[in-house]
């Protein structure tokens, strides 16, 4: 496969915070691309579209609202979308609009938090979209230091929000877990230098410097998902980004990643991806990109 996929030069300049499209159009026609800028993209009557977002696929419904953050793949794709009549709004800002010093202050916690996440990319609630969908649409018409007021102000809003849904692997893009606890941002930057070999639970609680049973519970506390959860998905999301960049075999790949058979990896693939490794990699081959 070994396909590249195109890195877009944004119209965004440095002395600009931001900048909108909003667009009525009939068709998505841009390929799967990836920036450095963080993008808030509304889509609205595209029912039935592909949404690509990292090693995340997915159709979408009559209303969208995710977060893309910096240098993740994305693209929507309307081989399936009935409607003709679609709106879309993309917000893009550069990754350092608020500086670090400026993100680490109290009031701006949630905000700081949702760009981690956003490694990932989130998907926000029908009821976050309705109720905000308006704003989004009408800052197009906000200028100078208003606009700049008003995005953020809805950042804000959507970092309160309540059921976001992150949608890639935490492997994918190479992305330790951001958390408040330096002991499991430490975790994950193991799990990720190390998930090609084998890992056992006493592996990392020694790494961890905690008994067994506490490290466990420590890690289905943090993170919500077991210590083996853990590992599969940051394998997964290496995993996938072969897939998708490399033309390595699926047992290539599969041994690769820490798999210690190819059934185990199928299966388990199957089951948190709801395709088969050939079905993700065919999905990605029929997006548009640039070679």
């Amino acid at each position: 496969m070994n396909q590249r996929i195109t890195r877009e030069v944004t119209p965004l300049t440095d002395s600009d915070c931001f900048t909108l499209f909003w667009r009525v159009k009939n068709h998505f026609d841009f390929p799967l691309h990836y920036h450095d800028e963080y993008e808030l993209n509304l889509i609205l009557n595209a029912k039935g579209a592909k949404r690509i977002v990292g090693d995340h696929v997915a159709r979408i419904d009559d209303v969208e609202l995710v977060l893309v953050g910096s240098n993740l793949y994305h693209g929507w794709f309307d081989d399936a979308c009935d409607n003709r009549q679609i709106t879309e709004v993309t917000i893009q800002f550069h990754r350092k609009l608020f500086g670090e010093e400026f993100l680490h202050k109290n009031q701006l916690n949630f905000i700081r938090n949702m760009f981690d996440k956003s490694q990932q990319g989130i998907l926000f609630t029908r009821e976050t979209v309705l109720a905000l969908k308006d704003r989004l649409i009408d800052l197009k018409d906000k200028v100078g230091f208003d606009s700049v007021l008003e995005l953020m102000a809805i950042l804000h809003r959507l970092s309160q929000s309540d059921g976001i849904r992150m949608l890639s692997s935490v492997g994918f893009d190479d992305h330790h877990a951001q958390s408040n606890s330096r002991r499991i941002v430490k975790v994950f930057e193991y799990l990720n230098a190390h998930y090609q070999e084998p890992i056992t639970l006493a592996d990392i609680a020694a790494a961890a410097n905690m008994h067994e049973a506490s490290f466990s519970r420590f890690v289905k506390k943090s993170t919500g998902k077991t210590f083996i959860d853990s590992l599969n998905e940051i394998r997964l999301g290496h995993a996938t980004r072969l897939l998708i960049d490399t033309s390595q075999t699926i047992a290539e790949i599969a041994y690769g990643c820490g798999f210690n058979n190819i059934s185990n990896f199928n299966r388990i693939f199957k089951r948190k991806k709801n395709c088969t490794p050939k079905e993700f990699r065919d999905n990605f081959s029929g997006a548009r990109v640039y070679i």
